[in-house]
């Protein structure tokens, strides 16, 4: 039982029972039994939460809270505050993983038991999401994607550095799994706030990670490792600082490229990056744009750049990392060994247009897998050869000596040619063949409804997905991450799977089949858009493996987007609205009339799909006639 004193908020309520905040509202006004206040303000009390489940189970509310649910709002409502609860059931975890001590109090106890039934890690990284999704807007979070392709991008070290760590997502990223038999990688981390640089050495060692040091304070004013040389360093620091410390450290040794102006902290950075790596060791860095080509930094890029220290510049699609509306870029950065290039070169990526799932349920979302593949397999060619093929609009190797100019501005964006096939009167007239033939398709797939025959209604009785499971009619994959890498491995999608959005913010995300085929529109580079990696899945989208002797997969994908059942399986956080699949319902049907459902959602995912690709092509027509128009290929005619 929770402790006595232990208080829930109506957001915490509506989790508990799995309902929407207005429904504890719903709740208060029409019981007089309704537990009564026990502490907040009046217009955000408390209830203990004893009296709470209480309630909801005497009301058949709820037939047994989650246990992690009740074990979040014990550390929510903690009386020391639920940073410090949450760092003392993580160093519970690590020293007894899921045995309570005998005098356990009731936190120590749900600890426990949730960690015995998905382990100490995944209790733990459960935890810290959750806490991290209250204070999301005060943090600037690393993606789990972005930071996965940033360790990929400095390749595997004996000793790695983040010298802002946040919660560690960056240095859980870059030990990523460990081949067996192989050292430990050392892990060092810096965090100017002592709570999260607590949890996240925490975070670190319940992976596993057994040299783990993640000190407190402001890492260019009070450098916790200052005779470090470590292989690899990351970095995702804090962008537009104007007090870091420029006046103090006019005099830092570690500005060997110039001292940044006051306005250009992401240099100071830079510099302090390639200070803590061994000679022709690798550096990678989340940047703003504008640290590319503000004139305050061009005498400190100029000389980044004479000395062989900048190696790339790569754009990455807005949305990559906060702040979301911009398209940031990676630096990649070596330590200079001595040894001079004969002919240095910066490579250039941009991945902000390319990029961008335009497939079933893509919503403007990323498509990392092919995004990974672009960024890397540039790299590795320039890192082996010191050059690169050219393509227009994604990559290009550029002569450093042709950079330093006035500006020294090192936008990749600037220095890409467009696409040759967005221009010209032969591209923009296949364009609009395919145009044609996709609206003439686009009409013949739309759903034919006749008024005259309304159905009778919605009378069948339903069935979750939780149940689904239990009986076998289904397999349902899902992980526990929080904020950063995943904290188990999902299968491979494969033909037939059902995959369904875990956020339901997140626009244009459905619940879809993999049906092994590409979508109209999706084949780019090889990547079949239908059929995401593992990586991809682990975070924000859960896995259905329907029994097709029990449920046909369509029919199921097809009522588990409806948004009456969405919005009942919903529950609410401070920064997005996620959805328990679990508690999702599909009708109790005969697997004939299943698949009578079947194939018209079928018909009308293929009619959503030409959709999409008549508007991807009408784009494409339109911002080809422009540029065409505006570069004189193209005259305007009468």
């Amino acid at each position: 039982m929770p402790g006595e004193n232990s208080e829930v908020t109506a957001a915490g309520i509506a989790r508990l029972a799995g309902v929407g905040r207005a429904a504890v509202s719903n709740w208060r006004r029409r019981y007089e039994h309704f537990p009564r206040p026990v502490g907040g303000t009046e217009t955000s009390p408390t209830f203990a939460l004893a009296e709470v489940e209480r309630w909801l189970r005497e009301q058949g509310k709820v037939a047994e809270v989650p246990a992690r649910e009740r074990l979040w709002q014990l550390v929510e409502s903690h009386a020391a505050g639920p940073a410090d609860a949450l760092a003392r059931v993580g160093e519970q975890l690590l020293d007894r993983g899921d045995l309570a001590p005998e005098t356990a109090d009731p936190l120590d106890r749900a600890a426990a038991a949730l960690a015995a039934d998905i382990g100490p890690a995944a209790a733990f990284d459960f935890l810290l999401g959750r806490h991290l999704d209250a204070a999301g807007r005060q943090l600037a979070l690393t993606p789990p994607e972005t930071a996965e392709l940033m360790a990929a991008l400095a390749g595997p070290g004996d000793s790695v550095l983040d010298p802002a760590c946040g919660p560690g997502t960056l240095l859980a990223a870059a030990r990523g799994p460990q081949p067996e038999g192989a050292p430990p990688a050392e892990l060092h981390g810096q965090e100017s706030d002592p709570a999260l640089a607590r949890l996240a050495g925490l975070r670190l060692a319940l992976r596993g990670a057994a040299a783990v040091q993640v000190r407190a304070g402001d890492t260019l004013l009070a450098d916790a490792f200052p005779g470090l040389a470590a292989d690899v360093v990351l970095c995702h620091p804090p962008f537009n600082e104007r007090h870091w410390g420029h006046e103090q450290l006019a005099y830092d040794p570690r500005w060997e490229y110039g001292l940044p102006a006051r306005t250009e902290s992401e240099l100071a950075w830079v510099q302090h990056a390639l200070a803590r790596l061994r000679p022709g060791g690798t550096a990678v860095l989340l940047m703003p744009p504008a640290a590319a080509s503000r004139r305050t930094g061009r005498r400190v890029r100029a000389a980044l750049l004479r000395r062989g220290a900048l190696r790339a510049v790569l754009t990455l699609p807005a949305g990559a990392a906060p702040p979301h509306s911009l398209p940031l870029h990676l630096w990649v950065l070596r330590r200079p060994d001595g040894t001079p290039a004969p002919d240095p070169r910066l490579l250039v990526v941009d991945t902000a247009a390319a990029h961008r799932a335009r497939g079933r349920g893509g919503g403007g979302r990323i498509e990392w897998p092919a995004l990974r593949r672009t960024v890397l397999d540039a790299w590795t060619a320039f890192q082996r050869d010191g050059d690169v093929a050219e393509r227009p609009g994604v990559r290009r190797a550029l002569a450093v000596i042709d950079l330093l100019d006035d500006e020294v501005d090192l936008a990749p964006a600037r220095h890409l040619p467009p696409p040759a096939e967005a221009t010209g009167t032969t591209a923009l007239a296949a364009v609009q063949a395919d145009l044609r033939d996709t609206l003439r398709r686009t009409h013949d797939l739309a759903p034919v409804v006749d008024p005259a025959s309304p159905g009778p209604g919605p009378r069948w009785s339903t069935v979750t997905v939780a149940e689904l499971a239990r009986t076998g009619a289904l397999e349902l994959h899902l992980t526990t991450a929080a904020a950063g890498a995943a904290a188990a491995e999902l299968p491979s999608p494969r033909p037939g799977d059902v995959l369904v959005p875990l956020l339901a913010d997140d626009v244009g995300a459905v619940a879809r089949v993999v049906t092994g085929e590409p979508e109209q529109g999706q084949e780019q580079e090889g990547e079949r858009a239908d059929a995401p990696d593992a990586a991809v899945l682990a975070r924000h989208i859960c896995l259905l493996r329907p029994d097709p002797e029990a449920l046909d997969p369509w029919f199921l994908a097809g009522f588990l987007r409806g948004t009456a059942n969405t919005r009942q399986a919903s529950s609410y956080a401070s920064s997005a609205t996620r959805v328990d699949v679990r508690r999702l319902k599909v009708p109790r049907m005969p697997l004939e009339t299943q698949r009578r459902y079947g194939r018209r959602f079928r018909d009308l995912a293929a009619f959503e799909a030409s959709l999409r690709a008549a508007a991807d092509l009408g784009r494409q027509l339109v911002q080809g006639t422009v540029d065409s128009l505006t570069e004189g290929t193209l005259p305007p005619g009468d």
